[in-house]
């Protein structure tokens, strides 16, 4: 099957229960933010902008757990800000498994190989001969250390009792991955996130977890490089994809402008460029495990026209129930059922090509249109059965691993080609190191690497560091 079946038809289930009562709005995904604090900050990310005076609120454990109940949605996707960051992410996880949700922990990556060790060290049994096989793998293929292992075998009484994310068939981490090497890292703005992602759906892949992937594409975005990033990604054997158009929506459009001097224009998606980009959207759904409906697929192609259902995928964070949508906000609701009362919907959304409010003009997001492909909406003849066919059918086999293909995905910091590499030639110049800037970048750059692999930097979005940088490379370049 191209997906667990146990998970299959739990979604189909819910979808009948729901129409045999004759529901007319319900849930079908939670996007629960339980805190927008990254460690990151993504270009064309406006959350933690749009959020900027509540980064340091979190949702309790118990009110996430509530929200997950109130609008009882099969399947929950944690995300935020980056939810690895969440105090309590491991509670939360065992909470919603406990209600039976399916749950997909979206992830930029950079904490994933924390976690994983966190959980070996709690599972960890010396007689165990697989526990050991396990940690001598993941040092053959450098996904830990030595002084790792070490931590792992003798962990304490409370590293053994810790409560931790464990292999699930119900469980996803949800990778965000925006291309191959070069492109992933721009975007991200931070060269060697995207080694740090492969290395740690590999090392998931080695202890019995589920991965995905989350993909965004953009205006600069190159169609035969998702091409390669879906081969090279199956070819580590990761369960699925879900892929979406880089929208414009009002929080990212100001960061654009406002941090980094940029049009939106030239970075997002048009409807029109959006079916130019997806053209080969259901050829990539045959080849790969893309999850969604293939009238979603359709509709990205620009084969048939979809009507918006964003009130099917809520999001709750730290201010409430945000509406109408995961990208447009109009207000926050106390409660979900005082949302979708309140909302008026037939305000938003495009119909029949004409945008009721210019904000949804561009947008052909998976959060506001996959759901419509399973609920019916604009239903054509025999759009049940494609579904059935696609999701209950065949899984892809993964696209064989070759060096030609790994050559392709790592083609910028670990090949000396980050899109700092003209900045470090610049600063690591004679000239540049006798004005200081070679000290500034180094220092920089050693903070960083800390950040990323200790885990203890819980960034705001300030770039200020970043922007010292780029002056001090400015004047490198002045002085040559």
């Amino acid at each position: 099957m191209r997906f667990p079946f146990a998970l299959s038809a739990k979604i189909a289930g819910h979808i009948i229960k729901h129409k045999v009562r004759k529901t007319p709005k319900f849930a079908m995904v939670l996007q629960l933010e339980p805190l927008h604090t990254c460690n990151l900050t993504c270009t064309g990310c406006g959350r933690i902008r749009e959020y900027s005076t509540n980064l340091k609120d979190m949702v309790p454990l118990e009110k996430c757990l509530q929200a997950a109940m109130d609008c009882d949605a099969p399947m929950v996707s944690i995300c935020g800000g980056e939810p690895l960051i969440y105090p309590k992410i491991e509670e939360l996880v065992a909470g919603l498994l406990e209600q039976k949700r399916i749950i997909y922990i979206c992830t930029n990556g950079m904490f994933m190989r924390k976690k994983m060790r966190d959980y070996l060290a709690a599972i960890y049994d010396p007689p165990h001969p697989s526990h050991e096989s396990q940690l001598a793998q993941l040092l053959a293929e450098n996904l830990i250390s030595d002084k790792e292992a070490e931590a792992i075998r003798h962990a304490d009484a409370a590293a053994r009792a810790k409560v931790v994310i464990r292999p699930s068939q119900w469980m996803y981490w949800n990778v965000h991955v925006d291309g191959l090497e070069f492109t992933h890292d721009l975007i991200v703005e931070r060269e060697g996130v995207f080694k740090e992602c492969v290395a740690a759906i590999k090392m998931a892949k080695i202890l019995g977890f589920q991965t995905a992937t989350n993909t965004t594409v953009y205006k600069e975005t190159d169609v035969q490089e998702l091409d390669d990033m879906f081969a090279f990604l199956s070819s580590l054997n990761v369960d699925g994809h879900t892929i979406s158009p880089g929208y414009e929506y009002d929080a990212a459009k100001k960061d654009m402008v406002k941090r980094l001097g940029k049009q939106p224009e030239d970075f997002f998606l048009t409807r029109k460029m959006t079916r130019q980009k997806f053209a080969k959207i259901q050829e990539w759904g045959e080849r790969f495990t893309i999850f969604g409906t293939v009238p979603y697929q359709e509709f990205l192609a620009g084969k048939r026209e979809l009507t918006c259902t964003a009130w099917a995928i809520p999001t709750f964070n730290v201010n409430g129930w945000k509406a109408p949508c995961y990208l447009m906000t109009d207000g926050h609701y106390d409660g979900y059922q005082e949302m979708l009362a309140k909302v008026q919907w037939e305000k938003y959304g495009v119909v029949d090509g004409v945008a009721r409010d210019s904000r949804c003009e561009n947008c052909m997001v998976h959060c506001g249109y996959d759901p419509s492909g399973a609920l019916g909406t604009n239903y054509q003849r025999g759009d049940n059965w494609k579904n059935l066919k696609y999701n209950f059918g065949a899984k892809p086999k993964p696209y064989p691993a070759n060096p030609e293909l790994t050559k392709r995905a790592f083609n910028g910091v670990t090949i000396g080609k980050g899109h700092l590499a003209e900045a470090n030639a610049a600063i690591n110049s004679p000239r540049a190191a006798m004005n200081g800037a070679q000290a500034a970048f180094s220092r920089k750059e050693e903070a960083q690497h800390h950040e990323a692999h200790v885990g203890s930097h819980c960034g705001t979005g300030d770039t200020s560091e970043r922007d010292e940088l780029l002056a001090k490379i400015a004047e490198a370049k002045k002085a040559e």
